[in-house]
């Protein structure tokens, strides 16, 4: 998702805010909340992106929706995007405090995508592999993807290490072809 300069000002002065307080995972669990009750309703995401709605109406909304499942601070917080009128980018003020929460925890996202699901103790072998050469703790996000064929991709960042068989018939292909046009 791309995320605003405003709303990683904002998601900074958050993260900030919360670690002066030290009450940083606590405010991640809220951000956390905040973003699957989001995700989970879309007419939620549309009345916080209308131009039509007061900005007095949206911070009622989300007091009633979250005042009394989150913190003081993200509470207070909710109250000063809606009166900056920052709701339309709550959703990116979210993902930029979580971003910004794995930078600051030591935590990397990583996508992992197989042929077929791993069991346990493959998953378990990859994350290790992935904590040593990354030097950072990670969280993956596995995806079963069939037309790999067999293999892996791991996505970590911009960086994609593709290890799947699909991917070497498409380079075995593009030789064969190299090769025949001479």
């Amino acid at each position: 998702m791309l995320v605003s300069k405003a709303a990683r000002r904002y998601a900074t002065a958050l993260l900030e805010t919360a670690k002066e307080q030290n009450v940083v995972e606590e405010t991640l669990k809220d951000i956390l909340f905040i973003k699957g009750t989001i995700d989970n309703s879309k007419e939620l995401l549309v009345f916080l992106k209308s131009p039509v709605i007061k900005p007095s109406d949206k911070e009622a909304a989300l007091h009633s929706i979250f005042g009394k499942n989150v913190s003081k601070l993200t509470n207070e917080f909710i109250k000063l995007i809606s009166a900056k009128e920052r709701t339309a980018i709550l959703v990116e003020i979210v993902s930029a405090f979580i971003e910004q929460y794995n930078e600051f925890a030591g935590i990397i996202e990583v996508e992992v995508r197989t042929a077929k699901s791993l069991d346990s103790e493959q998953i378990k072998e990859l994350k290790k592999v992935l904590e040593k050469s990354t030097s950072k703790k990670v969280e993956m996000n596995l995806k079963e993807q069939l037309d790999l064929k067999g293999g892996l991709l791991v996505k970590i960042q911009d960086t994609v290490i593709d290890g799947t068989v699909k991917h070497k018939l498409e380079q075995l292909e593009q030789m064969f072809l190299a090769n025949s046009v001479e």
